[in-house]
């Protein structure tokens, strides 16, 4: 069985085609980041239009590379997300579920991050703990199955990624500046400053990054003042990084514990990040499973394999759906499970 993936929830538009025998069959996928970077962060009107100008275009490409003339199924991005943007991805999907007379699937992007490293060789089994770490979310998930999720944590204000992205801002570093300030930190001392770890001393499994990104805003002022801002950016850089990422992995190593968990997930854009990845691998005794880089931010594959796993709650195509909040533990497990 072959499905056709849309992503449409944010800047980029992913398509791809899953085999539920032979695996992913292939994946294209178009940036909107030249088109934000002018305005410092998604403008969604902007990204509505770019969709509607390169989704149907990738479709054929990627149909045409995968000898697919007329899939199985065809599965979008349904929410959480930019309502416009979504639109998009859900209008094409059935209308050409329509013109195929195939089924639709609507997929809840997070589930999506969460099954996108079932992508890889070596795949994660149920249950297991996810860290789903975005420039939109953040959020510990203990997933006993498909479907069958609990949210134990989740940031009370900015995402990890988003104070990335602020924080790169104020390095001078532009946007997105998340990948860009973690190649800054190389060059820099993670010890240099000593910024906050938030909530670490606090019960329960939340997330703050407000204080982080503020006490990083007030370092950067002090030090323009007195004119050692532009030698200090890569110490500062490091020093943030360190900060989050020591609250990142302690939050998520002590849900572990508490869940009794040896297999651990992070998907979303910040799990590509290298010092997660190292630091989770050298603290955590279990095991720890990422889907490759390119498929950590949105894609279509993901929306592909989520919709194969999902297959038995496939409807009619006719109806639009476009969520722009959706709580992921409000999903229930397929019809078939």
């Amino acid at each position: 069985m072959r499905i056709l993936g849309l992503e449409t929830s944010c800047d980029e538009t992913g398509v791809a085609v899953f085999d539920t025998e032979r695996g992913l069959l292939g994946n294209a996928l178009h940036s909107q980041v030249d088109l934000h970077a002018r305005y410092g962060g998604v403008v969604p009107e902007i990204a509505s239009r770019d969709h509607l100008r390169r989704l149907l275009p990738l479709v054929d490409q990627v149909l045409k590379d995968t000898g697919t003339p007329r899939p199985d199924g065809v599965a979008y991005t349904a929410g959480p997300g930019l309502v416009g943007a979504l639109m998009v991805g859900s209008g094409l999907a059935n209308g050409l579920a329509l013109a195929w007379t195939r089924p639709v699937v609507p997929v809840h992007h997070m589930e999506a991050h969460l099954l996108a490293p079932m992508l890889e060789p070596d795949a994660p089994d149920f249950p297991f703990l996810a860290l789903l770490v975005s420039g939109g979310h953040t959020m510990l998930v203990a997933a006993d199955g498909l479907g069958r999720y609990r949210l134990l944590g989740t940031t009370l204000d900015d995402a990890v990624g988003e104070a990335f992205d602020k924080t790169a801002k104020l390095l001078g570093l532009g946007y997105p500046g998340g990948a860009a300030l973690a190649r800054l930190a190389l060059d820099g001392n993670d010890s240099a400053f000593a910024f906050p770890r938030p909530m670490l001393n606090q019960p329960g499994f939340d997330f703050s990054f407000s204080g982080l990104k503020t006490a990083v805003m007030l370092r950067v002022r002090a030090l323009e003042k007195g004119g050692e801002f532009e030698r200090a950016r890569p110490d500062i850089a490091a020093s943030f990084q360190r900060a989050a990422i020591d609250t990142l992995v302690a939050r998520t190593l002590g849900a572990a514990r508490k869940e009794r968990r040896n297999s651990i997930v992070v998907a979303g854009g910040v799990g590509a990040n290298v010092l997660l990845r190292a630091e989770l691998a050298r603290r955590f005794d279990g095991k720890v499973f990422y889907p490759r880089p390119e498929f950590c931010t949105d894609n279509g594959a993901m929306i592909a394999i989520a919709g194969a796993f999902r297959m038995s709650d496939a409807v009619s195509p006719g109806r639009i759906e476009a969520r722009a909040r959706w709580p992921l533990e409000s999903l229930v497990p397929p019809a078939a499970n």
